[in-house]
């Protein structure tokens, strides 16, 4: 939403999106599916220099390895062979190869005291020009603690406006981009025109 929403304001720029600090869900399954692994939690995290550098305006290379990380926290089998296991990890096409990669061998209980979450975020940076030598930057991080339960909310706000278009005598498919901010809010027409106009 944000993206389209960046683009549609500023149509003369370019969209970077970055993900993290947070767990992928996929890439700690393809982890925990390597032989010998008993559990495994794996964090993407932003390049800092690199986010910094497109909010700046800077003309940087983005590549793979120049926008994010990957730390794996894994949980190995008893006798499980760990420099194999971090091989395959750093070697993995599609999921760890193109990145710097680390590899951190903690105990079942590490994982279950510092790792039982599934934190994430993002940052989605629009920056364009509104005429010559004029730059705008539209700027939008999401910091979220429970990528599930926050998941669970965008569905309720969703729900929230199915509600509203069904009680308008609307029907049929709809995508985000096809429902309105005052469907979504809780609040009535009048308040957000009063508190937020």
């Amino acid at each position: 939403m944000l993206r389209v929403l960046g683009e549609a304001v500023l149509p003369d720029g370019a969209t970077t999106t970055f993900w993290g600090p947070g767990v992928s869900q996929g890439h700690s399954d393809a982890l925990r599916r390597i032989d010998g692994v008993a559990d495994a939690k794996q964090y993407t995290r932003p390049v800092e220099a690199t986010v910094a550098a497109v909010k700046a305006g800077d003309d940087v290379e983005l590549t793979t390895r120049s926008m994010h990380t990957r730390d794996c926290y894994v949980v190995a089998e008893e006798g499980a062979d760990l420099a194999r296991i971090e091989r395959e990890i750093k070697e993995m096409p599609n999921y760890f190869a193109d990145y710097d990669t680390t590899v951190t061998f903690i105990t079942a209980e590490e994982m279950a005291a510092e790792h039982a979450g599934i934190p994430h975020g993002g940052t989605v940076i629009r920056r364009g020009h509104t005429s010559d030598g004029v730059a705008e930057t539209v700027n939008f991080e999401l910091q979220l603690d429970s990528n599930p339960e926050f998941t669970g909310s965008v569905v309720a706000a969703m729900g929230r406006a199915v509600a509203k278009l069904a009680a308008r005598g609307e029907s049929g498919a709809r995508t985000v981009f096809d429902v309105t901010l005052a469907d979504l809010s809780a609040r009535t027409p009048e308040d957000l025109r009063a508190h937020y106009l």
